[in-house]
């Protein structure tokens, strides 16, 4: 059975809904966050779950909430500890579940970039600018940008989220609040920065959400994982190319082996890139904590 029908069977009888790789759990004037073991590569989520997976985002996001100090949503991750009713398998839930605060979500997307890659690498050769920001002429892929650019996106409930200006920004939740989410978003993807690159991690870009309790911004969601950043490993970093990475590297080269046309459901994944993939998000956590993944 896997992971997301026990705990679907054990939590049904709390409202519940679903993004691609996360349950959240209505318990009144608090949330469940549990992060399972699917997986999603080009906008699909796989018929085959990755291992551990949800529990290696959670202790990422554990590890950055703890060391950042900046205000965040949450209350608790020792699932012993939480007000659940006493017939829930707890087990399941071990190590990928975090309680945490209801808050108002802004609905953007805060999207920090500090390297040229991905979609900002192919608008670059475009037209020489990243989500509208102009940038020097001459860089190369994987190059780092002069500073760290801020270029939010639309937080949408269903479909694609879409890159905005910082100026719609401001039409959309004001200039005050659009001010201090670029500037903290900025700040905290620096300070992340510098200490996972002390890690012999590289986070070329990443993206943070947050919400509002009473008159305060606090952090939501997850901080600075392997699914909402680009880690790379410094020790095989090379400017020019394309970089190899610490997350969905192994199902995403697979796949495209495959004859999947990507407007279809995808194949299942094979045991080799299974393993592979587990092996890689626990290797980033190892990495960037210096501790044992505890569930290995």
């Amino acid at each position: 059975m896997t992971t997301s029908l026990v705990m679907e069977t054990s939590l049904a009888q709390f409202p519940v809904r679903r993004g691609k790789v996360r349950d959240i759990y209505d318990l009144g004037d608090q949330l469940l966050l549990v992060s399972t073991d699917r997986i999603s590569a080009f906008d699909w989520v796989l018929p085959t779950g990755i291992p551990d997976k949800g529990r290696v985002l959670t202790q990422c996001s554990l590890f950055w909430f703890d060391w950042l100090k900046e205000p965040n949503h949450l209350l608790s991750h020792d699932v012993r500890k939480m007000d659940l009713p006493a017939d829930i398998d707890l087990q399941p839930l071990e190590g990928r579940s975090m309680l945490v605060r209801k808050c108002d979500v802004v609905k953007i997307e805060c999207v920090v970039r500090g390297y040229l890659a991905g979609s900002g690498w192919k608008e670059y050769q475009h037209n020489q600018s990243v989500c509208g920001i102009s940038l020097p002429a001459g860089l190369q892929e994987s190059d780092p940008l002069p500073e760290p650019i801020f270029t939010p996106a639309t937080k949408e409930d269903e479909g694609h989220d879409e890159n905005i200006t910082f100026d719609r920004m401001v039409e959309i939740v004001g200039a005050e609040v659009a001010e201090e989410l670029r500037r903290r978003s900025i700040s905290i993807y620096q300070r992340g920065a510098e200490y996972a690159r002390s890690r012999g991690i590289i986070i070329a870009d990443t993206k943070f959400e947050f919400g509002r309790v009473d008159d305060e911004l606090i952090l939501i969601d997850e901080v600075l994982t392997p699914d909402s950043s680009r880690f790379w490993p410094a020790n095989q970093y090379q400017p020019g190319r394309g970089q190899p990475s610490f997350d969905k590297q192994f199902v995403r080269d697979w796949l495209s082996t495959t004859d999947w046309d990507k407007n279809s459901p995808p194949p299942p994944l094979p045991d080799d890139v299974v393993i592979g993939t587990r092996a890689k998000y626990i290797e980033a956590f190892e990495q960037l904590t210096g501790e044992p993944f505890a569930w290995s």
